[in-house]
């Protein structure tokens, strides 16, 4: 395991060292410690990263636990950079801790989905109780009348 000790080293044959540093100082920037691998994923998927790296003794079961990350890199020989210019996966993700709720750019992108919804008259008659039991409860009985004049024919 190499440590925190090892940073400035690191960095200072990269020729971007200060630019580097200023990224590693911003409060985007942290070393964060758990006790678990499982408070290793909570933590990962409360954040959002854009990038995250597994790299343990059993990478799937950890990779099992995260639903939150714009791209996941499993194992010591998948770097970032390999995403990044090779293997594929897009390059365009999503910053801010917005993977918690947003995927990278592709293609569905551009698609605009649509909801389709169609019920039988049998089927509404088999659900009607209960949505003029929610709009009941909401105080929107205008959306419990759009079902009872459908379905008292």
């Amino acid at each position: 395991m190499r440590s925190r000790a090892a940073i400035p080293e690191r960095t200072a044959v990269l020729g971007t060292a200060a630019r580097l540093q200023t990224a590693l100082d911003g409060p985007q920037s942290a070393i964060v410690l758990v006790d678990s691998l499982a408070d290793a994923a909570t933590v990962s998927n409360a954040y959002g990263p854009e990038h995250l790296e597994i790299q343990t003794a059993d990478d799937d079961a950890v990779l099992a636990d995260i639903d939150a990350a714009g791209a996941v890199f499993v194992g010591p020989s998948t770097p970032v950079s390999l995403g990044d210019y090779l293997a594929g996966s897009n390059h365009v993700l999503p910053t801010g801790g917005q993977a918690r709720f947003g995927s990278g750019l592709s293609a569905s992108t551009f698609l605009r989905p649509q909801q389709v919804i169609r019920y039988s008259a049998s089927a509404l008659d088999e659900v009607a109780a209960h949505i003029v039991a929610l709009s009941t409860e909401e105080q929107l009985p205008a959306h419990g009348a759009a079902v009872t004049e459908r379905t008292n024919r």
